[in-house]
Order: C-alpha cells, then sequence, then structure tokens
C-alpha cells in the first residue's frame, strides 16, 4: 500500500521554451480508495513533485463500492496543490446518478472536467493543448460503434486545428493505435499495472486487453506519440496487486533544440 512516485522526461522540440521544465503530476484509477484519514499517502508525493497541474485520469469512483465523497474530499484537497484536471473512465459510465453527483461536486471544488474537449494552458504568450476524452462506454450507450471506432470518431471530433503541443487524457491505453499520431503525449490508466507482476514477463491481466496485456505500465511510443500508462492508485474486482505498487506519475517537459 505504499505509493511509489515514477518520473519520466518528456523530450520533444515542439515543447514551447515557457514549458521547459513543466511538471504534470497524474493520479489515475482512485477507485475512491481511502489510504489514510486524509489520503496523505497519494497528496503528500503529489505535493513534493511540485507539479504545475494535476491530471486525474479516470475511475475515480468504483462502481461496485461508490462513494462520491472520498473521491470529492480528496480533489478538495488537490486543487490547493494546482489545478486539477479530470476525466471519466468506464467505472463513472456505470453509476451516472453517481457520476452527476461526482461532477458537481469536482466543479464546485474548482476541478476542470473534460468531457470529449480541450482547453489551452498558456505560459507567457506560449501554449500546449491538454484535451479530455471520454471513455467509449459513455457513447457505446447511443451509437452501434465498435469500441476502437467510437474512441476514433471522438478524437477526431476534440483534437484542436493547431500546432501546439497536445496532450490526450485519456482512460483506455489499449486504444494506442488510435491515439498515436493524433497528439504528441498520452497519460492513461485503466490497465493497474497488470494488476500481478511477474518478473522477466511483465503484467498479468489488465481489463480490456486480457491476459499478459501489451500496455500495462510505462512509456510506449509509436508515429511520433509518447504515452505512459500509470498503474493507478487504488483497486476494483480484484483487492490487491502483487510486485505492483500503486504510483503517482510525474511527466516533466524538455524543449529540445529544433
Amino acid at each position: 500500500y505504499d505509493v511509489e512516485t515514477y518520473k519520466y522526461n518528456i523530450k520533444s522540440e515542439k515543447i514551447p521554451e515557457s514549458f521547459d521544465g513543466f511538471r504534470i503530476a497524474q493520479v489515475s484509477d482512485l477507485h475512491n480508495a481511502e489510504f489514510d484519514k486524509y489520503n496523505s499517502t497519494v497528496l503528500q508525493p503529489i505535493f513534493l513533485s511540485r507539479p504545475n497541474i494535476i491530471v486525474i485520469t479516470g475511475d475515480m469512483i468504483d462502481s461496485r463500492n461508490t462513494d462520491v465523497d472520498v473521491a470529492l474530499s480528496f480533489a478538495q484537497k488537490a486543487v490547493n496543490i494546482a489545478p486539477v484536471y479530470y476525466i471519466n473512465g468506464n467505472h463513472e459510465s456505470r453509476v451516472p446518478e453517481e457520476y452527476e453527483e461526482l461532477k458537481k461536486g469536482l466543479t464546485e471544488a474548482g476541478v476542470t472536467v473534460l468531457e470529449n474537449e480541450s482547453v489551452d494552458i498558456t505560459i507567457g504568450e506560449e501554449t500546449i493543448s491538454l484535451i479530455g476524452i471520454n471513455d467509449p462506454t459513455f457513447r457505446m450507450k447511443l451509437v452501434d460503434d465498435t469500441m476502437e471506432q467510437n474512441i476514433g470518431r471522438q478524437l477526431m471530433d476534440i483534437i484542436p486545428d493547431n500546432d501546439n503541443y497536445k496532450v490526450l487524457l485519456a482512460h483506455r491505453p489499449e486504444y494506442f493505435d488510435v491515439y498515436a499520431g493524433n497528439v504528441d503525449l498520452v497519460l492513461s490508466g485503466h490497465a493497474h499495472g497488470g494488476q500481478f507482476r511477474i518478473p522477466f514477463v511483465g503484467g498479468l491481466v489488465a481489463p480490456g486487453q486480457g491476459f499478459f496485456p501489451e500496455y500495462y505500465e510505462g512509456s510506449y511510443i509509436e508515429d511520433n506519440t509518447e504515452m505512459i500508462v500509470s498503474r493507478g492508485v487504488g483497486n476494483s474486482i480484484i483487492p490487491f496487486r502483487i510486485n505492483n505498487k500503486p504510483e503517482i506519475i510525474v511527466a516533466e517537459f524538455t524543449k529540445i533544440a529544433d
């Protein structure tokens, strides 16, 4: 139950000069986990990472044991560290009434909820785009698409038409082929680090990918897009992990010469 902090150095020519050293702290798959009374076990490493922004990449609540108050308590403290941006996950789609309550509380706390939309983050006169995509299970209820078609359709609708460095918050890493080439950086979760990590083998099982998943933790690069997959913080169906500590991701930008 110790929470690790893992730092990634994100290097790109496209990163604006003003964003050299910019830090994003990522929290994923909280599943309304409560490590201690004030969740300082999770909040302290975020604070110590000195982030410019905090992103929450889905499954903040758990559909099987939903506690919106725990999720909101975490968010209310996180906003005192840095601006917070949130996207939903598959668990939020399963409990629509609780999700509406969560969204309302997050907005009141000062969290920016991104539902198939993007926002610009500006330092001085330079800007990057932060894009948040809904979990495909939200739209699957309305459109008879496959998950992959759903994700691709949503992504094309929301990517801003500009030359900014683009960061995509997407709960599911298994659709990396869809994200790749369209954005510069993807921050994802959902895989819970493979739940049980086997030495010299890797993660054992992940939702949406089954046994021996391809994307379960760490950095992946395809078509000039880098994807960071967080092992997440909480658990869901399987209530424990092996060789797989919960983690906070810190992505730090480095501008490299054109």
